[in-house]
């Protein structure tokens, strides 16, 4: 039986994908992380953008926190019309984005900016049918996953076995560099840290401050090995129904979001490791040449087998990592 609450978000969902586009028009936006991370930031950003361009036309209500749809059936729930648009982590869903889930492998970004662009230039470029039963209105990444430990990491011989937080292709990252992944929604982490479960977290460094991991951790070891792609959807018959002016405007709002968002997230970062160091006194951590190419080495393997996976579900996997690549040379920043 639903909670009234959630009925009443629901029947709000399902009156703004049957409603015709007017002066009226209000969608809905569910988002699964808390309202002051970088998802729901970016989600605030747009439907402020939207309102403005259009006038006032369409209006946008957001749900931060998995108060409409949770992270794991933000994808059905957008398909059937709970919500109109929903932010998807593709991390949370394995198998079902073969081509765009080349950006969860560790193709060493260092920047949201550069891999929230990459991946919208990818997703320009090969129109995945993977996406088919939605329309995609932007596309953004996390800033790169490191370590953040309560005993320092300063070699990977420090990883051997120790207990990890991560989700997705990252826990399979960490496996292959000797550590212990273990899943688990990133809201358990915190108290699983604080009772000895995981004696760390494999994430974007502006957690430090969000969750106030710094407090616990306070060693921060660089790997840049891999990002979270996140992709924001649209129920087709919400999409449908907007008039051609107002479907412009979120067309020309996609890439200029993508890169609005990796910006904000860079930043963000910057900031929740100077508050870090700062509050707790934390210690970054930077492996050596050599660590970092054996761990190029050790996680190889974890590509190629992308490659084959993909390649059986139709991808052209040489080719997509190819223009993944070719796009990282483009927008990495300058050393």
């Amino acid at each position: 039986m639903f909670k009234p609450v959630v009925a009443v978000a629901v029947i709000m969902g399902v009156m703004a994908v049957s409603m015709p586009a007017s002066a009226e028009t209000t969608l809905s936006y569910a988002n699964f992380p808390p309202a002051k991370t970088f998802p729901c930031v970016q989600m605030e950003r747009w439907k402020q953008e939207v309102e403005k361009r259009t006038g006032g036309k369409i209006k946008v209500q957001t749900y931060p926190g998995s108060t409409l749809l949770g992270a794991k059936n933000t994808l059905r729930g957008v398909m059937s019309g709970q919500a109109d648009i929903g932010c998807v982590s593709l991390a949370y869903h394995p198998g079902a984005f073969p081509l765009c889930s080349v950006m969860e492998l560790p193709l060493g970004f260092t920047t949201s900016t550069s891999a929230s662009l990459a991946l919208w230039d990818l997703f320009q470029k090969y129109k995945p049918e993977e996406f088919k039963r939605v329309k995609v209105l932007t596309m953004f990444a996390s800033a790169p996953s490191n370590i953040m430990s309560k005993t320092p990491v300063r070699s990977l011989a420090d990883l051997k076995g120790l207990e990890i937080r991560a989700s997705g292709t990252l826990s399979t990252i960490l496996n292959a560099l000797g550590a212990t992944p273990v899943s688990m929604p990133m809201s358990e982490t915190p108290e699983a840290l604080q009772k000895g479960v995981v004696k760390g977290l494999f994430s974007s460094f502006e957690v430090l401050k969000d969750f106030n991991f710094a407090e616990i951790c306070r060693y921060e070891t660089e790997t840049n090995t891999a990002v979270y792609p996140f992709a924001i959807i649209m129920n087709l018959r919400s999409w449908n129904a907007l008039p051609e002016d107002v479907k412009k405007i979120f067309n020309d709002l996609g890439r200029e979001q993508a890169k609005w968002t990796g910006n904000y997230m860079d930043n963000h970062v910057k900031k929740a490791l100077a508050w870090s160091e700062e509050k707790y006194g934390i210690e970054v951590i930077r492996f050596s040449d050599e660590e970092m190419q054996e761990i190029e080495e050790k996680t190889a393997p974890l590509i190629e087998e992308w490659k084959s996976k993909s390649s059986a579900k139709g991808v052209d996997a040489a080719a997509v990592l190819k223009f993944v690549e070719d796009a990282k040379m483009k927008y990495e920043p300058a050393e």
